[in-house]
């Protein structure tokens, strides 16, 4: 069970950090005026999800429950607080200061989501510092 819980996080994690890639590629891409990052980006995560669905003990491992909860906690840190909040922030400092000075949204979006990110990250290792030191107490 243990095991099952540290893979879901493994792979949470790590999708996790492929979509940031993905985002932040985005944002390089229109500040450098060159699709080249984002292609990258792009066929990184085509090679891991073709590797998936490919090789299948990695696939029936995704499948499993533990996995689905963990990237939707994932998702959740990444993509949905982050959109609401840079949403927030931007209204709010453009109707204070005007849109002069204002850096574009996507980099505000990916701000908030690596900030998100790495929160999730850190929830899971608090997680499995708890984990580890309940085994320990009762072993």
């Amino acid at each position: 069970m243990h095991n099952v819980r540290r893979y879901a996080d493994v792979i949470a994690s790590l999708e996790g950090l492929m979509w940031l890639a993905l985002g932040w590629s985005i944002t390089l891409s229109t500040f450098r005026g060159s699709t080249e990052p984002t292609l990258g980006a792009i066929l990184l995560i085509a090679t891991v999800v073709f590797f998936s669905w490919v090789h299948r003990p990695f696939r029936l491992l995704v499948r499993r429950y533990h996995v689905r909860k963990r990237r939707t906690d994932m998702w959740i840190h990444l993509l949905a607080l982050p959109l609401l909040l840079a949403m927030f922030f931007y209204i709010l400092l453009e109707a204070l200061f005007g849109g002069a000075w204002l850096p574009p949204k996507m980099f505000a979006v990916n701000i908030l989501a690596s900030a998100g990110w790495l929160t999730f990250v850190v929830t899971l290792v608090v997680k499995f510092v708890i984990h580890s030191v309940k085994n320990a107490n009762k072993a």
